[in-house]
């Protein structure tokens, strides 16, 4: 009897054994057998190979080149107005502001992810701030060719992009497409003429879950940076929670609200790896999960 228990606890620990992890570049990100093993520990989240299909870790990589560190912006003064907001258990910016939460982008093959978070939370925002008047979606393009301190489709800072955006505004994408590469820097449109810019009057940090669930309250979605692990590739929807696997970089995101699902509080971002991604391009992902909520960036409008 002992040795027949023993072998069933064997066999138990040997399907829930969590599979090796191959650092070599050329290895899959996300092999089968990890896939398996992560649908099998846990229920929160679907893991799939629906969208990395046979991606390797150098691909995986290049798309989580976010210098993650500390935001050197100052954090913002909520005074004692902090300790009255109440934040409702879920609050989704795409249901508060419809015509402002644009549409899931995608970066291709570029460490830019850095320059999307800003951008894109930047056009909400922007949409926001204007009532809806103003729904241009901002160049991300302009950030790889322009802003020096970064770099390009290798990565970036959220402090260097929003330093940038701050001196530098930023044109709209129909004036300058992203190409999904480093060009040149310019002025001028793809079509020759000159650039309309558009500017913030402030950054912001936004340190912990409450200061960054007022601030999208108040002003619409944030940029937010956090640790990628080789599991994240194959998020396919549920609250994602890190299950398997090392690290691979950082990655920068659009958080635009949160919610709860039983005793699971979690944020929902858009990713910008196209909409075929996660859930139609977006995730939830869990509190604390990564370092997603230790600090969110934004900016405020100027109009």
């Amino acid at each position: 009897m002992l040795i027949f228990t023993i072998i069933i606890v064997e066999l138990i620990l040997l399907v829930h054994s969590s599979p090796a992890v191959n650092l070599s570049d050329d290895a899959e990100v996300v092999p089968d057998e990890a896939i398996s093993y992560i649908n099998s520990v846990q229920d929160l989240w679907e893991a799939s190979k629906d969208w990395i299909g046979q991606t390797s870790l150098h691909e995986a990589k290049h798309l989580a080149q976010t210098e993650i560190g500390p935001h050197n912006f100052p954090e913002y003064n909520w005074g004692s107005l902090l300790n009255n907001i109440k934040s409702p258990q879920s609050f989704d910016s795409r249901d508060q502001w419809p015509k402002c939460v644009h549409k899931i982008m995608d970066q291709d093959h570029c460490g830019s992810c850095w320059a999307f978070g800003a951008s894109e939370s930047l056009s909400d925002r922007l949409c926001i701030a204007s009532n809806g008047t103003i729904s241009t979606i901002l160049s991300p393009q302009y950030l790889l060719n322009c802003d020096t301190s970064d770099s390009g489709c290798h990565g970036g800072f959220l402090t260097y992009a929003w330093n940038f955006i701050l001196k530098s505004g930023l044109p709209s994408i129909s004036c300058l497409s992203y190409k999904a590469k480093k060009e040149t820097c310019s002025n001028l449109c793809d079509d020759s003429t000159d650039m309309i810019k558009y500017y913030i009057k402030s950054v912001h940090s936004y340190s912990g879950i409450q200061s960054i669930q007022a601030s999208i309250m108040a002003n619409g979605p944030v940029e937010v940076d956090f640790s990628v692990y080789q599991d994240f590739y194959s998020y396919k929807r549920g609250i994602y929670k890190h299950t398997w696997g090392n690290r691979v970089g950082g990655h920068a995101v659009k958080m635009i609200g949160w919610g709860v699902k039983g005793e699971e509080k979690y944020w929902i971002c858009a990713n910008s790896w196209g909409k075929h991604w996660g859930m139609k391009g977006y995730f939830f992902i869990g509190f604390g999960q990564c370092g997603i909520d230790g600090s969110a960036v934004a900016g405020i409008p100027n109009l």
